[in-house]
């Protein structure tokens, strides 16, 4: 039975974005942050994105918010990558520029509607998501990196750090109304036995766990690689998902995304935990949980892609485009003892301490 079934209604995600041109898009760029340059629209979730492109050859980010996003959580995220900017400055993270006037952020009218602007480090390079047959390297320094990233974060406050974002795990237990979008019937099923994991196993132990701010959504679309070396991480992008939540649930979260396509589709993402670790040690209760929060991830990509893309037919590809592989994760994952998945993970991190 469901702790609470009404399901978390974000309005972010239900709503479209203002439509901005690409010739706006360079206009704005101009005048509040002094930066010249041919725009071209990225995709993106909630936010309007565009790369510009400078005479120079040097490239930047506008990042248009979405109308309804606050400008207090948006400073929450900017604050955030000066604050691992300060801390960690060799780690590969997008960077944030001030505008004209020396603020992070500025408010711009489109279409009647104001929305928040701002500029960020472009670094080009090779999404994850298009790299095939990635490595064991790959993934101990994807690993490394994101521990590096929420030590940077470990005492960063900031009064919006608790917004509601239907993408928390904290929140999955109120997810399932959104099951019923779900077209295959085995696979509904199966996300909702994960989910009766999450509540009986995960939820409970919670209030007792380690908490702070975590980026909460390393998928392969939000990591550039070095194309010709593709184990060098170059840039973790998008904290547009920032939220403080218990640290585990960002192992979980990013862990969702190294398990493998077919066979043993824990294996990888094992190199992946073990390298977190040994940057990052996490405590034998968070480990104990480890395996369910990656299937609860999972659940969600699978349940929230699907209601969304009901929403918005018209950005059905980009909304699904991950859906696929966490279905095939989720299967597989499934076909493994819950009791095999913990003692495997509780063993790789454990011997990633060894000497």
């Amino acid at each position: 039975m469901s702790l609470n079934t009404q399901v978390v209604h974000d309005p972010l995600l239900q709503a479209q974005p203002a439509q901005v041109s690409a010739v706006r898009a360079g206009i704005i760029a101009s005048e509040h942050f002094g930066v010249l340059g041919s725009a071209r629209p990225l995709a993106g979730e909630r936010d309007l994105n565009f790369q510009l492109t400078c005479a120079d050859g040097s490239a930047y980010l506008l990042k248009i918010s979405h109308p309804l996003e606050t400008p207090q959580v948006v400073d929450f995220q900017n604050q955030a990558l000066l604050r691992i900017q300060r801390a960690d400055p060799e780690l590969p993270v997008q960077r944030v520029y001030a505008t004209r006037d020396g603020r992070y952020q500025a408010a711009v009218d489109i279409d009647g509607q104001s929305m928040l602007v701002r500029l960020l480090s472009f670094i080009d390079g090779r999404p994850l998501h298009q790299v095939g047959g990635r490595s064991a390297a790959l993934r101990h320094n994807l690993g490394d990196a994101m521990a590096r990233l929420d030590r940077a974060l470990g005492d960063y406050r900031h009064p919006a750090s608790g917004h509601e974002l239907l993408w928390d795990m904290q929140q999955a237990a109120r997810l399932r109304p959104l099951l019923t979008h779900i077209a295959d019937q085995a696979l509904r099923t199966l996300v909702g036995e994960a989910l009766d994991a999450f509540e009986a196993q995960a939820l409970p132990r919670y209030p007792r766990l380690r908490r702070q701010v975590i980026h909460n959504d390393l998928n392969p679309h939000n990591v550039i690689v070095d194309p010709r070396q593709p184990e060098r991480v170059l840039n973790i992008l998008d904290f547009g998902d920032m939220v403080e939540a218990p640290l585990i649930n960002e192992v979980g979260v990013a862990a969702a995304y190294q398990l493998g396509h077919g066979g043993d589709v824990l294996a990888p993402a094992l190199d992946f935990m073990a390298a977190y670790h040994r940057r990052n040690p996490l405590h034998e209760e968070e480990l104990e949980i480890l395996g369910v929060l990656i299937a609860t991830r999972l659940v969600m990509t699978i349940a929230i892609t699907a209601w969304r893309a009901s929403l918005h037919p018209q950005n059905r590809d980009y909304i699904l485009r991950n859906v696929p592989q966490a279905s095939a994760s989720l299967r597989g994952l499934a076909a493994i003892e819950p009791a095999v998945v913990r003692q495997r993970i509780q063993q790789a991190c454990r011997g990633a301490l060894q000497p």
